[in-house]
């Protein structure tokens, strides 16, 4: 769904609400020349106790470290920031949307050098539904080991969500989409499998669940932390320092991505080849289930992941 087809009227911008239509930068904008940005993808649910985000202090968190390798500097608190966000929520009535906040260099000089540029900061929310599709999180989806590998921390810092590394998921993601792939799964420069374009992945076996380390060149994903604590919970075994071959994603016995947008998505197939009996798992409807009834309020699990737009 387009933006256009969505009711929603209005930004967050530097300190502001703006009409939705008139949230407009510079084309000399810095962060658009150089992808000089940093930015978040956060969850509210609609869930029993009303509308709630999702592990919102830690996103805010990841957002003001992510700044730090671009000596970028918010000026705003995050009480300030998380503020404004419950009102923009509230300001629009959604009660399950996406939240998108960005920091970036903004309009005054255009050398690679951001020199004076001030640090811009955003925040927008609409309604958006499963991000890989409506019968994804049911039935899962078709990927493909990209030929595009994963920049290594050593080249960029991988752990900071910044706007300009996402060429990478873009190049992986289209090239899967052109072969009739629904969704890709990038490699490190040493060849194992890092993650996917927008999402973090995780492999089943033997009853044991594994998912690649931060030394893979990974972003460390909330939802990521997320589900490894709900699995332990559960009694799995979560190895949080694997490494995985490509090869070991066709013999597994269960694949499923994660992500703030991807939530718990399963895997029925790589590149050709069909994972477990080609549908979804059941150790991955187990943990999709308790992730579902947990975001939702269905049971009272940490509580304090969960921030209410109307307390």
């Amino acid at each position: 769904m387009s933006f256009d087809e969505m009711d929603v009227d209005t930004i967050w911008m530097n300190g502001e609400f703006v009409d939705w239509d008139d949230a407009k930068i510079h084309v000399l904008t810095h962060g658009l020349h150089y992808g000089t940005g940093v930015f978040e993808g956060v969850r509210c649910y609609d869930t029993e106790n009303g509308p709630a985000i999702f592990r919102w202090e830690e996103h805010l968190q990841r957002l003001y470290d992510s700044c730090k390798p671009y000596n970028m500097e918010i000026e705003y608190e995050p009480e300030e920031l998380t503020e404004a966000t419950l009102e923009l929520i509230d300001r629009q009535d959604l009660h399950s949307c996406y939240i998108r906040p960005i920091a970036y260099y903004g309009y005054d000089s255009l050398g690679v050098s951001p020199g004076d540029c001030p640090t811009d900061v955003t925040i927008a929310a609409w309604p958006w539904g499963a991000y890989l599709g409506d019968e994804a999180l049911e039935n899962g989806v078709k990927v493909m080991v990209s030929s595009w590998r994963k920049h290594s921390s050593s080249q960029i810092p991988t752990n900071a969500k910044t706007t300009g590394l996402y060429v990478n998921s873009l190049l992986a993601g289209e090239e899967a989409r052109r072969n009739g792939f629904v969704e890709a799964i990038v490699l490190n420069k040493e060849g194992n499998v890092a993650e996917g374009p927008g999402e973090n992945i995780f492999l089943v076996r033997d009853g044991e669940i594994y998912t690649p380390g931060l030394s893979q060149s990974i972003l460390d994903g909330i939802t990521r932390d997320s589900v490894i604590t709900v699995a332990r919970e559960m009694g799995y075994t979560v190895h949080d320092d694997a490494t995985i071959s490509r090869g070991e994603l066709h013999t597994a016995d269960e694949l499923f991505f994660t992500g703030s947008a991807a939530e718990v998505t399963p895997i029925r197939q790589v590149d050709n080849v069909e994972i477990g009996n080609g549908s979804r798992g059941p150790v991955t409807e187990e943990i999709q289930s308790r992730f579902f009834d947990l975001v939702n309020r269905r049971i009272d699990d940490h509580e304090e992941w969960f921030t209410y737009i109307n307390e």
